[in-house]
């Protein structure tokens, strides 16, 4: 059954206890941010190799000095420098066997207001009012188009060697997704700009890191979410998913734990299982636990509900996938007017449950073949399905 992979960060020097960490927590894949002296090939595959070794997967490394660089997003002196230190990061990342890595069209990072809380923990706050009062960050106000060209500028230099690496580049939106901050404006805060950067780079190599969390920041301004999901994930382009609730849309939000936000996370997770997703699906910023309960508190409390949330997801997904039966004739018997007609599994497991007693916890496709060998023999019907069978992830 396909499923979103579970990740979390790691350490870029983990050590054996925290692999086994977050093995004994049972995320599929895991991801870290580097340093600039960590961004070679002999660091990323001995790195890999350990990753693998404890039974986990490196799906994406990352480093803020190229992914995140006013020198890249502004045009400042050094440029050109450093896109060639991002182009020599990528090369190393394929050649190594990573063949994923993220960017962020901020050159100033993740703005943020005074500490915040949620259900008595530290949480991460944003006051939209008080961000816009701020100075300008690089001396003066940029213009949209000057972004823009300076995003098509790095584009067309880099994913040339992102396609010969055989790495694909994940695009974060900005956080928080407003117009501008600082002077500058935000490249990425709406649905119209991921497709507008997307028809630029008209390459499979560019994909996006679709969070959650900044749409939810967003609300309608953002635009649809559950249709952009959809969407993105039919043209190939979600990479990583970034999973995080919050209090309310902007202009002034608390990040949340995944239970207590605005949005019911249940229905995020089920349409990505829906869908078919496969790639990572990471727990994003988070609150803050007690210091005293120890380290990982906060991490294993989250992953353990996106387990829960996806094994509901996939549970749900399976008893949809047999919505509908196909009645055939047999034993000189026609089905109606020559042709057929559907029926909904509670049906089936009607058929069953007269037959054989109610069985609690029974399995869609275990409803349909008891349905099937409780027809009575020569009745002129027996049930067939007409659709895939999925079964639940056990």
């Amino acid at each position: 059954m396909t499923r979103p992979r579970l990740s979390l960060y790691i350490d870029p020097e983990p050590t054996a206890e925290e692999l086994l960490f977050a093995r004994q927590l049972g995320v599929d894949c895991v991801y870290t941010w580097v340093r600039a002296d960590q961004r070679g090939y002999p660091f990323l595959l001995d790195l890999r190799r350990r990753v693998e070794e404890a039974g986990l997967v490196l799906y994406n490394v990352g480093n803020l000095d190229v992914g995140k660089s006013d020198q890249i997003h502004l045009a400042l002196p050094d440029r050109d420098d450093r896109i060639g230190e991002f182009q020599t990061f990528v090369r190393d990342l394929g050649r190594a066997g990573i063949h994923v890595t993220t960017f962020t069209w901020e050159p100033t990072g993740v703005w943020s207001s005074q500490p915040g809380e949620t259900r008595g923990a530290r949480a991460r706050h944003v006051d939209l009012d008080e961000m816009l009062r701020r100075p300008w960050t690089h001396g003066r106000a940029y213009s949209e188009d000057e972004i823009w060209a300076n995003y098509r500028y790095f584009i067309e230099r880099i994913l040339p060697v992102a396609q010969e690496a055989d790495v694909r580049l994940a695009l974060h939106p900005n956080d928080p997704p407003v117009p501008a901050l600082g002077g500058i404006p935000c490249l990425i805060h709406s649905f119209q700009d991921y497709e507008r950067a997307f028809a630029i780079a008209d390459s499979p190599y560019l994909g996006m890191e679709f969070c959650i969390g900044c749409w939810l920041e967003g609300g309608a301004v953002f635009g649809d979410m559950f249709q952009a999901i959809r969407q993105f994930q039919a043209q190939g382009k979600i990479l990583i998913v970034h999973f995080r609730n919050i209090s309310a849309p902007l202009p002034d939000f608390v990040e949340t734990f995944l239970d207590n936000g605005y949005m019911d996370m249940y229905q995020v997770m089920k349409l990505f299982c829906d869908i078919g997703y496969e790639g990572t699906m990471i727990l994003d910023h988070s609150p803050q636990f007690v210091p005293g309960m120890g380290r990982g508190t906060g991490t294993a409390y989250a992953i353990g509900a996106m387990h829960a949330l996806m094994k509901r997801a996939l549970g749900a997904t399976g008893l949809q996938t047999i919505t509908r039966l196909q009645w055939r004739g047999e034993g000189g018997h026609k089905t109606p007017i020559g042709g057929s007609y559907h029926v909904r599994l509670h049906r089936a497991i009607g058929w069953a449950s007269r037959v054989h007693g109610s069985t609690p916890g029974l399995w869609p496709g275990r409803a349909v073949d008891r349905a099937r060998r409780s027809m009575p023999v020569g009745s002129g019907f027996a049930p067939t399905l007409a659709c895939r069978r999925r079964s639940p992830l056990r």
